[in-house]
């Protein structure tokens, strides 16, 4: 498996496959093929699994691609504008916020995660689920905005407004602190609560947020006269 990642903010994974070699993504994620590609929707480990995978904001059935006499090439898009991230799954896994996954090499598993800690569930911005990326393989996450990856040393921490953080390897650990005294959370617009990161490992924080870009644009949409 060959690809490439074209394109600034409205990117394309365009994965080259030979014969013999399979790849998957979210239902909807393709956005072209070539003739002698084909696509064929399946319920990846089961109903259980699938519906594991839908309640984490992935779809009960993946599609999967194949090429059938010689090479064929397959491009996938997100669903907003922003940038997309190739992960090795196989050094470690990941854990994404709901939405993030794209698509992956057949050996990458997409599981549902919970958050650890009953203050991530209320005020964590990505809600109680979290998508877990294991098993071997290149996966690829699809986030709103520009991303920025940081490789946190042993003990290195970052604070992160909570709705920001696409990623984090499993390696670290991640949780909810306080932004400051009561005029910070009231004024400071990042809500009450950070997600705190520790490493060692890498983390991915986007520039803005679906929510953000839909804000920003409240104010051009058209609005009924009333007479």
């Amino acid at each position: 498996m060959k690809y490439t990642i074209t394109g600034d903010n409205l990117q394309f994974v365009n994965v080259q496959l030979e014969d013999g070699e399979t790849f998957q993504s979210n239902s909807g994620a393709m956005r072209y093929m070539t003739g002698n590609m084909t696509m064929e929707a399946k319920m990846k480990g089961g109903l259980f699994a699938g519906l594991k995978r839908s309640l984490s904001g992935s779809t009960m059935f993946l599609m999967n691609y194949a090429s059938h006499g010689g090479s064929g090439v397959v491009g996938f898009g997100g669903s907003a504008p922003g940038k997309v991230l190739d992960v090795d799954v196989g050094k470690g896994s990941w854990m994404v916020q709901n939405t993030g996954y794209l698509c992956s090499e057949n050996t990458v598993n997409v599981e549902m995660a919970f958050q650890k800690k009953l203050g991530n569930m209320f005020f964590g911005g990505e809600g109680l689920i979290l998508q877990r990326l294991s098993g071997k393989g290149m996966a690829f996450i699809a986030a709103c905005g520009d991303l920025n990856v940081i490789d946190l040393k042993p003990g290195e921490v970052y604070k992160v407004s909570s709705s920001n953080a696409v990623a984090w390897e499993e390696t670290v650990k991640y949780d909810i602190s306080a932004t400051g005294g009561f005029k910070t959370a009231l004024f400071g617009g990042e809500g009450l609560f950070l997600t705190t990161l520790t490493g060692p490992g890498k983390i991915v924080i986007q520039s803005m947020t679906l929510a953000d870009l839909a804000q920003s644009l409240i104010p051009f949409l058209p609005t009924q006269s009333s007479n």
